[in-house]
């Protein structure tokens, strides 16, 4: 556990981890994973930045991480329908 209350930004501004900490805890765990695959994401670009790296996303790669992002979860969920709900048959 993190025991850490402040963290100075660079920008003068401040964050309170333990309030950020009790937020994330208050979230579901699928969730919870995002936010950890989020600041995963932020440390590899500051780790690319600090070594000169600049990079902009392509399209294709955030088009890939968006489809990736709303696909998240889908597998666990109940099916809705099957073929007795259907009225129409396309041929």
């Amino acid at each position: 556990m993190v025991s850490l209350s402040l963290y100075s930004l660079t920008d003068g501004g401040t964050v309170q981890l333990d309030e950020l900490l009790i937020k994330i805890r208050q979230l579901p765990v699928v969730r919870q994973q995002e936010v950890m695959d989020f600041v995963l994401f932020l440390g590899q670009q500051s780790k690319r930045e600090r070594e000169g790296h600049h990079s902009e996303w392509t399209d294709q790669s955030f088009q890939a991480m968006s489809i990736d992002q709303a696909m998240r979860g889908l597998e666990d969920e109940a099916e809705l329908y099957n073929e007795d709900d259907l009225v129409e048959y396309w041929q």
